[in-house]
């Protein structure tokens, strides 16, 4: 795969910054009687990360033509759904963890039913931010902006839910609770639905608002499938090998809790395998469009080589 240069790693700093920046003008002010709720939900959001879904989201985005503001609250509302998903995780009653991001988790700050509420408050406010889109930019054509902001609005909700990524949380869970022996095909499911969706929803959102078609959406839908798996099997890797520096959050939690990862059922050797095989997978399917965007595709390579 190779390591990649330092105009790439500058790249990718400054288009971070700047995805920060949009998606930050969204969070809720913390006022009202209802202000701790909202201190909760923005320093959760606010607790760092690699804003890697908006990110895509963007570059796709870009990537067929795409050049208003339409995609800014989607892009908001993209990481307020995966980062009630992260609170949620980190709950006692799931993989109780006390540390994300190398700071405390919003149970560990907040406690338990605060947490629960800040996780609740960022998946319902995410859909409040993502309707702005259908006034946001200058499109003169408002009804065919309605169509493109309806069409993502369905992938949103699609993606993360019970036939994503909260369909992928409830069988994970029920996997653990039950201590059930995982096969290929049950594991691949949990990594397709709790990690790979809101990848696939992040990648089809930005072509959908850009205007591609049906057939450039399902391309794109392949190959967040691809990236997301590969990522989560990575990050399967990384609980065992890295350490909290680098990673940022406890490394052997999954062990710890007895969670059934990628590399305890097949093993760290195919799990690099599959990480390197599903990547190539992801990189043929962005370099075989009629359009391409290089950033996008160096990007995929570095998410996959991450050491945290």
């Amino acid at each position: 795969m190779g390591v990649y240069d330092m105009d790439f790693q500058k790249e990718l700093q400054e288009r971070v910054a700047y995805t920060e920046k949009v998606i930050g003008t969204y969070l809720p002010k913390e006022e009202g009687f209802q202000k701790s709720l909202l201190e909760a939900m923005n320093y959760s959001f606010l607790a760092g990360g690699k804003r890697l879904r908006p990110l895509l989201m963007l570059e796709c985005y870009r990537m067929f033509g795409g050049s208003g503001q339409i995609v800014e609250p989607f892009m908001a509302a993209q990481e307020m759904i995966h980062t009630y998903s992260l609170v949620h995780d980190d709950l006692p009653a799931m993989d109780n963890d006390l540390y994300r991001r190398g700071k405390k988790t919003t149970h560990a700050v907040y406690g338990e039913a605060m947490a629960i509420l800040a996780g609740d408050g960022l998946l319902n406010f995410a859909f409040e931010t993502a309707c702005k889109a259908f006034s946001a930019g200058t499109d003169p054509d408002a009804e065919a902006r309605a169509g493109r902001v309806g069409g993502a609005l369905k992938i949103l909700a699609e993606k993360a839910g019970i036939y994503g990524m909260i369909g992928g949380q409830a069988v994970d869970v029920e996997a653990e609770k039950q201590k059930l022996r995982l096969d290929g095909e049950k594991l691949l499911f949990i990594h397709a639905h709790k990690t790979a969706a809101l990848i696939e929803s992040a990648m089809m959102i930005g072509a959908r608002l850009a205007g591609a078609d049906e057939k450039a959406v399902k391309e794109l839908e392949k190959a967040g499938y691809c990236i997301g798996v590969a990522f989560q099997i990575q990050d399967d890797i990384l609980d065992i090998t890295s350490t909290l520096e680098e990673l940022g959050k406890p490394v052997g939690s999954d062990e710890k809790n007895e969670k059934l990862t990628y590399v305890s059922v097949y093993g760290m050797e195919k799990a690099v395998q599959d990480v390197e095989k599903l990547s190539k997978q992801a990189l043929d399917i962005l370099r075989s469009g009629r359009e391409r965007n290089v950033f996008l595709e160096e990007l995929v390579v570095s998410l996959i080589t991450r050491r945290k």
